[in-house]
This record gives structure tokens, C-alpha cells and sequence, in this order.
């Protein structure tokens, strides 16, 4: 299609006194389909399905063939006429179906079945950027080896999820 078009998914605008409207406002509810809530069958794959069915979505891998070429990381849609392609924007996010999971554009590229921000339930921060190492507990007058092999073990816990630096 020619014409001019969004800045941000590319979806084709209409001009004053074009032809045929109807196919590029129909194209453009088409890309809207795929991109608005989008979910993936799966992502990273470079070859297109033998057999998809109409609205099935995937994210395109980095070294695509076939009907994919030229199309590396965007969201590839089958319809009724043919593939759809929508360009991947930075912030976009997908569900991908296998492995079930999110996936982020970032970079300039997927990111599959990460976590990026924080985690506020109910207005209270509870994930947020890692913290500073936490040292060990280790000498004091009384020795408890219960608390401390206790709070070593949530320290060692902490630290393999990330939630705090490992020092």
C-alpha cells in the first residue's frame, strides 16, 4: 500500500480523496487486531508454520526465511489474505502461549519471560531494584547456631532470587 502512514505501528492513514478507503482502514484494523493485547503462539522462530490458522500471531526470529523474510523480530499474523506483519516498538509487550510467559521489545530486541519494573501489591512496594549485599550474621555474646543457620539460609534465599545483592 502507498500513502502516508502512523509514526508508531505503521498502520496506513487515509488521504483526501483516495481511493478504495475501505482497504486501508480495513488493513488497518487487521495490524490493530495483532498488536492490541498481542499473543503469540510462540517467538524466536525464523520459518513461518505450515499450517497456521487465521489470527495465530508469532514473533519473528533474528534470521528469518521464506514468507518471513525482511521481517526479523516483528509480530507475524496469519489471516485469511496472507501474513500481516506489525514492526515490534519499543515497550511492546506480547503473551506468548509456549512457554507460556510475556515477552518485552527492549532494546532493540525480544526479551522472553523476563520481569522488568517493580512489584506493588496493594500500593506497597514489595520487588523493586536489588539491594546492597547483606553480610552474614557472625560473632555477638551469645551464640544462637539455630538463628543464625536460619537467617543464613534466608540471606542465601534472598540473594538467589535476586532480591538482594550477593556480595
Amino acid at each position: 500500500m502507498t500513502g502516508s502512514s502512523t509514526d508508531r505501528l505503521a498502520l496506513p492513514l487515509l488521504e483526501p480523496g483516495q481511493a478504495q478507503k475501505e482497504m486501508f482502514h480495513n488493513e488497518a484494523l487487521v495490524r490493530l487486531d495483532a498488536a492490541v493485547q498481542a499473543c503469540a503462539v510462540a517467538g524466536g522462530l525464523d520459518a513461518p508454520p505450515a499450517d497456521p490458522a487465521a489470527g495465530q500471531c508469532w514473533i519473528v526470529g533474528a534470521s528469518p526465511s521464506g514468507a518471513w523474510s525482511g521481517h526479523a523480530g516483528a509480530l507475524a499474523c496469519w489471516t485469511l489474505s496472507g501474513w500481516r506483519f506489525v514492526a515490534a516498538a519499543e515497550g511492546m509487550r506480547a503473551w506468548i502461549a509456549d512457554p507460556a510467559g510475556f515477552a518485552l521489545h527492549s532494546g532493540g530486541e525480544w526479551r522472553f519471560g523476563e520481569a522488568h519494573g517493580r512489584l506493588i501489591v496493594e500500593g506497597v512496594q514489595v520487588v523493586g531494584p536489588q539491594a546492597a549485599a547483606i553480610g552474614n550474621p557472625s560473632g555477638g555474646s551469645v551464640v544462637d547456631a539455630e538463628a543464625r543457620s536460619t537467617i543464613a539460609q534466608i540471606l542465601a534465599a534472598m540473594r538467589e532470587h535476586g532480591l538482594v545483592d550477593p556480595g
